[in-house]
C-alpha cells in the first residue's frame, strides 16, 4: 500500500492520575526524524517513544508533543505523623524552658521542613496509559497516511498513463517524419540537378533514421509505467524507488526530445517533461 508521509493525530487518555493529550504531525523527510516534546514525568519514555514510532514509521519528520495535567487529588497534602510528633514534642521543651513563648498555629507547623509532603501520581499507571494512548495516535497517523498515500497512487497512475500515451502517440509520428525527411531531401537534391551516389545517399539516409529512431526511448518509457504500477502495489515503503525512477522516466523524455526534428514530437516530449515533474513533486510526499 502507498504511504503518504504526511498526516496528523491526535490521542486522549485520562485516570486517576489526570488527563494526557497526545498530538503528532508529520511531513515528508529523506529519513525518520523525530522530534519530541515531552512534559517531565514522561522524560524517561523517551527511548519507548521513540521504538514505537519507529516500529509504525519508516520515513517522514514526525513531531511529537505531549501535555499533561495531572488531577488535584493526585497531588494531596500527605503529614509525616513521626516528624510532627517530634516537633511537638520540641516545642514542648521550648515551652517549658521559655515560659513566655507562644505556641506556632497549624499552618506555620505544616511548613516546617518535612512535616508535610506531596503526593505524586502513579507514575507506572501514567506510563503505561501514555503508551497505549500513544499506539493510538500513531493508529490515526498511520491512516491518515494510508488514505493520503491512496490519493497519490491514483494521481501517479493517471500521470504515468498519460506519459504513455505521449510515447505511443511520438511512436506513431515517427514514420511520418522520417518519410517526411526522405521527400524533403531527395526534392531538394533534384532541385540541384545534380547526379548523386545513390549507395552514398541511402548511406545519409540510414544514418539520418537512426538518429531519429525513438524506439528505444518508447520501449523504456512503457517500462518504467509498469515498474511504477508495480512498486505502487507493493507493500514496504516505496518513495526512493519511485524518487529513482522519476529520473529515469526524465532521462528519457529529454533523450526523445532532443532526437525530435518535429514540432508534433517536441510537444509530446514536453507535455511528457511536465506530467514527470508533476509526478516528482508528489513523490517526494510518499513513504
Amino acid at each position: 500500500m502507498t504511504r503518504s508521509m504526511t498526516g496528523f493525530a491526535r490521542s486522549q487518555t485520562q485516570g486517576d492520575w489526570g488527563e494526557l493529550v497526545w498530538e503528532l504531525r508529520s511531513v515528508n523527510h529523506r529519513f525518520l526524524d523525530i522530534h519530541l516534546r515531552l512534559p517531565e514525568p514522561l522524560r524517561a519514555l523517551e527511548p519507548a517513544i521513540r521504538e514505537a514510532i519507529s516500529r509504525v514509521l519508516s520515513r517522514g519528520k514526525v513531531d511529537v508533543s505531549a501535555k499533561l495535567q495531572t488531577a488535584d487529588n493526585a497531588q494531596t497534602i500527605e503529614i509525616d505523623e513521626q516528624r510532627l510528633e517530634a516537633l511537638g514534642e520540641a516545642l514542648s521543651q521550648v515551652r517549658s524552658t521559655v515560659i513566655d513563648c507562644q505556641a506556632p498555629d497549624a499552618l506555620r507547623l505544616l511548613t516546617y521542613p518535612g512535616v508535610q509532603r506531596e503526593s505524586e501520581p502513579d507514575v507506572e499507571a501514567v506510563h503505561r496509559d501514555a503508551l497505549t494512548a500513544l499506539e493510538d495516535a500513531l493508529a490515526q497517523l498511520q491512516s491518515m497516511r494510508d488514505d493520503e498515500g491512496s490519493r497519490l497512487a491514483a494521481m501517479l497512475v493517471e500521470r504515468a498513463r498519460k506519459v504513455r500515451e505521449h510515447a505511443d502517440a511520438a511512436a506513431e509520428r515517427v514514420p511520418q517524419v522520417r518519410d517526411s525527411w526522405y521527400a524533403k531531401m531527395r526534392g531538394r537534391l533534384e532541385e540541384l540537378d545534380t547526379e548523386t551516389d545513390p549507395a552514398r545517399l541511402e548511406q545519409e539516409l540510414i544514418f539520418t533514421a537512426q538518429r531519429m529512431d525513438v524506439a528505444e526511448e518508447i520501449d523504456r518509457l512503457h517500462s518504467h509505467v509498469e515498474a511504477l504500477e508495480a512498486a505502487l502495489n507493493k507493500s514496504e515503503p516505496i518513495g526512493r524507488r519511485l524518487d529513482f525512477l522519476m529520473q529515469e522516466f526524465n532521462r528519457e523524455a529529454n533523450t526523445l526530445g532532443s532526437k525530435s526534428q518535429d514540432p508534433e514530437l517536441t510537444a509530446h516530449a514536453v507535455e511528457m517533461k511536465v506530467l514527470i515533474e508533476q509526478m516528482r513533486e508528489q513523490v517526494q510526499n510518499i513513504e
